[in-house]
This record gives structure tokens, sequence and C-alpha cells, in this order.
């Protein structure tokens, strides 16, 4: 790729990033939350290592740094889902967090939680369903 695309990748995919988050954190007052924000987040790091190529992140064949993420992730929804039979209601997927003020970004209890660990399970599946296939490919052509 040329420096153009280079340059340009770098500043869009950050501001792509920060966009997934803020569709991930406000999820519970717009429309989005954990899924939606986290196939934005994957894909600014698609853009990153498409202008870049697949040494940008050092590919091998056998890449777990996203599969750790996403593990973790489902890990603490899980967590987080049980919760509510630990706190002692014997309800799963309780929402026992204070609810606040409706309207405000701290108002939903538990929601905002689960939307972020989705959205970063989200964009780490997707970002490893994305290497694989550049794996994948590039193991094809050899």
């Amino acid at each position: 790729m040329t420096v153009i695309v280079k340059k340009t990748t770098q500043l869009i995919a950050g501001m792509v990033f920060l966009y997934g988050i803020y569709v991930i954190i406000h999820g519970h007052l717009t429309p989005g939350g954990g899924f939606a924000g986290g196939v934005v987040m994957a894909g600014s790091f698609i853009l990153l290592i498409l202008a870049f190529g697949s040494d940008f992140m050092h590919l091998t064949k056998e890449e777990s740094g996203s599969t750790l993420y996403e593990n973790l992730a489902i890990l603490v929804v899980v967590f987080l889902s049980v919760s509510g039979l630990l706190y002692g209601a014997r309800i799963f997927f309780l929402n026992w967090l204070p609810k606040g003020t409706a309207g405000e970004l701290v108002s939903a209890g538990m929601l905002p939680l689960y939307n972020i660990f989705v959205g970063i399970e989200v964009a780490s599946s997707i970002l490893t369903i994305f290497l694989a296939l550049v794996i994948f490919k590039e193991e094809t052509l050899e």
C-alpha cells in the first residue's frame, strides 16, 4: 500500500475504534450495544491489517492473542450472569446494581457491564475469524 493509504488508515482507525467504544458505552441509551460496537472496534483493527499487511501484527500460524481476550470476555459475562445467583436472589442475570436516573450514562445497573464485555468478545471473535482467514490465505499461497 502507498504512504497515503497507510497514513489515512492510521488516522481513521483510531476514530473508528473510539466510535466503537462510544456505541458500546451508550448501548443502553441509544441503538447499538455490545455486538454493534464490537463489530466497529474489530473493523478498526481489520483496517490496519489491510493497510499494513499481515506483518503488521506479526501473525503466526497459531495466533492466540485475540482468542485470549475472547475467552476472558466470555468468562466475565458468565460470571456477571451468575452473580445474581451468588448475590442470593436465585435469579440468573439479576440486575442487582443500582439503576440510577433514567437517561443518564450510569442508569442501567448491570447492562453497561454486559455491553462492555460482549463488545470485547465480539471484537476479538471477529478479529480472530479475520486473522484465521488471512493466515489460511497465506498458507495456501505458499
